[in-house]
């Protein structure tokens, strides 16, 4: 039978609290004003509060939205994130609590400073430190062990009843120092080059505002305790410290604070006695909190399997027959704590625990800002925080963990993703990075195409750029039209390409479209292309059309252009072209008609692009297409070349207005690559066309709707032995800038 929960707030408001208010203030904080003064101490608090003060928000919101069970903030690290990503935070999380559990029976020991200095000074024999702390940590390993959390929650509140005594005769005490009046030495900002070497000393202090979330599995309504218990911890720890820091300032010399760990006993009312009792009442609650924290983080990881092989996965998740506590967890976690607790370290030990919490805590303001972000409906928590708040935390814990220390920091992310591509690898079934970010950005499309609609108005000529529609039931079998797509939204433009199924709305008809848009997806999905492919389910092409250019883009332009395509060697299909050219002129589109000529495109040979006098609309659109295309790393071999046809009196003028161009750099090559051309009465300028550019990559030709309406398909004919062909016909005049 399962244990029933029966826990309230007030466990996680006292393991919080009494894990806040452990070792690091009684060992560390007067040091620390002694060395940075009342202003760097409140500098940390501050900045250590600006951290997990939106981890707390940010704990409280999802506990309120997430069924909550044991593991505490594994537990909802992964149920958001993911089992994978979970899992892997919740590895350097169990880490940096079963580091913890050692650390705070390390700093349990330096309550027993006098009896050190009496055998120092009696028998003139320095005492190691592992003589109390090896024993104390193996009798908190057998009351844990034996009693579970029933016994560990029953000493916590005796622990901090003695706690809080201890810190109100801290506050009861006075000094000389004090009675002189002089306090301006401590009120001096100093040693900055050493705040964040303090800053990583002190920070620990703080974490114990999420150890109670580690009970979460044991309380009656997590969702009610958490947040109260969380909250109230951490703004009550926060005040506390600030007093904490003020009497320090006003009580004793900076020497005096830097030269003793247990400069609180100078100061307190019976200081000598009250002082190394409420130390060692407070390392040993938060080692209690610590070590019945860490070994359920480490069950729910085995678990939900976050460990390689399946014994091993259940031998840790394995919990007693009663009330399911975490025996083998328990060992482990006690075997990994005497490790440390053999090394003996305080501030070492102090620095590894703040690396390991800041990876913690600006993960779980990042799935608070994320959460926030993506608006997802099952998002709905009881309790609310800003995310700008949560953006803020995860932001300034990598700058902290930078500022600490930048090579560990690098290296502790280079272990986080090895740990992650190893369980991505193992469990591929498992929600991983890859759908972290799948709200946000829907949330961010969203808004970019709601400001684009917005603001489109006000787009200049000098910011255009394509938005283009290709319709197609040629998908299968014609790819270059695929290569031209991408070419042109590859950099500056989009690409929207509909295969056409030509049909009615139904069923049978909806199933086979999404098999087509999954086909085309696996066939032309690749590094270079940004191009958007879709399935349009219509009766005729002149109806797919109509529904297209009525269509809105996803890109949050509007679409401004239509691609035709057809083979060269299948003239037929020019009609179903020129069918729908007036109807594409009635909504102001640009058209462009590829004549595909089925042969490989000779990329170095470049785009040739052909500017006649009936071209006063087409040319800038010509040209701006020939460096959008030739911007694709396709072409990065390519280059540009002008033909300009003209009468043989406007050759100057015609010279002039392109030398313009290309001087003011609105053209981007040499007049070497402009060649003007004369008009003659004995060859015609398509003969010219094919004499000039029949190796081209690519040629780019205007032609106008009065030609189409005169000479229907001839204007896209006699061009056999050429390589493809780009017909362009502008609505208007475009701007090169």
């Amino acid at each position: 039978m399962n244990k029933v929960s029966k826990l309230g707030t007030a466990p996680v408001f006292f393991t919080a609290i009494s894990t806040i208010l452990g070792a690091i203030l009684f060992l560390r904080f007067g040091m620390a004003v002694g060395e940075l003064g009342f202003w760097g101490a409140l500098i940390i608090i501050i900045l250590g509060h600006l951290v997990t003060i939106p981890t707390a928000l940010a704990i409280s919101e999802i506990a309120t939205n997430t069924r909550v069970e044991g593991g505490g903030e594994y537990f909802i690290i992964s149920r958001s994130f993911g089992l994978n990503i979970g899992a892997t935070i919740g590895i350097a999380l169990y880490l940096s609590q079963a580091i913890s559990v050692a650390f705070y029976v390390i700093a349990f020991t330096e309550a027993f400073e006098p009896l050190f200095n009496w055998v120092q000074s009696n028998f003139n024999f320095t005492l190691p430190r592992q003589v109390v702390s090896i024993p104390t940590m193996l009798i908190l390993a057998f009351i844990i062990l034996k009693k579970g959390s029933s016994m560990g929650l029953k000493t916590l509140y005796i622990v901090v009843a003695v706690l809080f005594i201890s810190i109100t005769m801290f506050f009861l005490g006075q000094t000389d120092f004090y009675a002189s009046g002089d306090y301006s030495s401590n009120f001096v900002l100093k040693n900055k080059d050493n705040f964040f070497l303090w800053f990583a000393i002190c920070f620990p202090a703080f974490t114990g505002m999420t150890a109670g979330v580690g009970l979460s599995g044991d309380l009656k309504d997590a969702k009610k305790s958490i947040p109260r218990g969380t909250l109230l911890g951490t703004l009550a720890g926060m005040v506390i410290y600030i007093f904490i820091i003020y009497k320090f300032a006003i009580s004793s010399t900076p020497e005096e604070l830097s030269g003793s760990q247990l400069a609180m006993a100078n100061t307190a009312l019976y200081g000598a006695i009250i002082i190394p009792l409420g130390l060692g009442a407070s390392t040993i609650s938060s080692a209690i909190g610590s070590i019945l924290v860490a070994p359920r983080t480490i069950q729910a990881l085995a678990t939900d399997n976050s460990f390689p092989g399946t014994k091993m996965n259940k031998w840790l998740s394995k919990g007693t027959k009663d009330a399911n506590e975490p025996f083998n967890a328990t060992l482990i976690t006690i075997a990994i704590a005497m490790v440390f607790v053999i090394m003996g370290e305080v501030d070492f030990v102090a620095q590894i625990i703040s690396m390991f919490f800041m990876i913690t805590y600006g993960s779980l303001c990042l799935i608070s800002f994320l959460n926030h972000f993506g608006a997802s409906p099952s998002y709905r928590p009881r309790f609310k925080s800003h995310w700008i708040i949560s953006l803020s935390g995860f932001l300034l814990s990598i700058w902290i963990m930078f500022k600490i220390d930048a090579a560990y920091t690098i290296f502790s992310y280079i272990v986080i993703a090895l740990i992650y591509l190893y369980l991505n690898n193992v469990h591929k079934e498992r929600r991983g990075l890859q759908n972290i970010f799948l709200g946000a950005l829907f949330q961010m499309s969203r808004r970019i195409q709601l400001y684009l609609q917005k603001n489109n108005s006000n787009q200049t000529e000098e910011d255009w750029r394509p938005s283009a529609i290709c319709i197609s039931s040629n998908s299968f079998h014609h790819n270059k039209i695929f290569d031209l797509m991408k070419w042109i939204s590859y950099k500056h433009g989009f690409g929207s390409y509909f295969h056409f199924l030509k049909g009615y709305y139904s069923k049978a008809n909806y199933t086979e479209a999404q098999k087509i848009v999954k086909d085309l997806i696996e066939e032309h999905h690749d590094q270079h292309s940004s191009l958007y492919v879709d399935c349009m389910i219509s009766p005729s092409y002149t109806t797919a059309i109509a529904q297209a250019i009525q269509s809105p883009s996803i890109s949050g332009m509007e679409n401004n252009m239509i691609i035709f395509e057809y083979r060269r060697e299948e003239p037929e299909s020019i009609d179903s072209i020129l069918d729908n050219i007036s109807l594409i002129r009635a909504g102001e589109y640009d058209i462009c008609v590829l004549s595909d000529a089925n042969t490989y495109t000779h990329f170095k040979n470049g785009i040739h692009i052909w500017i006649r006098p009936i071209d006063i609309l087409n040319a800038n659109l010509m040209i701006l297409l020939g460096f959008i295309i030739l911007s694709h790393p396709d072409w990065k071999k390519g280059h540009v070349k002008i033909f300009s046809v003209c009468k043989e009196d406007e050759i100057p003028e015609t010279r002039k207005q392109l030398k313009e161009l290309v001087n003011t750099g609105r053209l981007p090559i040499t007049m070497s690559n402009i060649e003007i051309i004369p008009l003659s009465e004995d060859k015609s300028v398509k003969k010219m066309i094919t004499e000039q550019s029949s190796k081209a990559g690519l040629t780019i030709i205007g032609f106008r709707e009065e030609q189409v309406k005169h000479g229907g398909s001839d204007i896209f004919e006699g061009f056999e032995n050429m390589g493809d062909i780009l017909f362009v016909n502008a609505w208007q005049k475009q701007v090169i800038e």
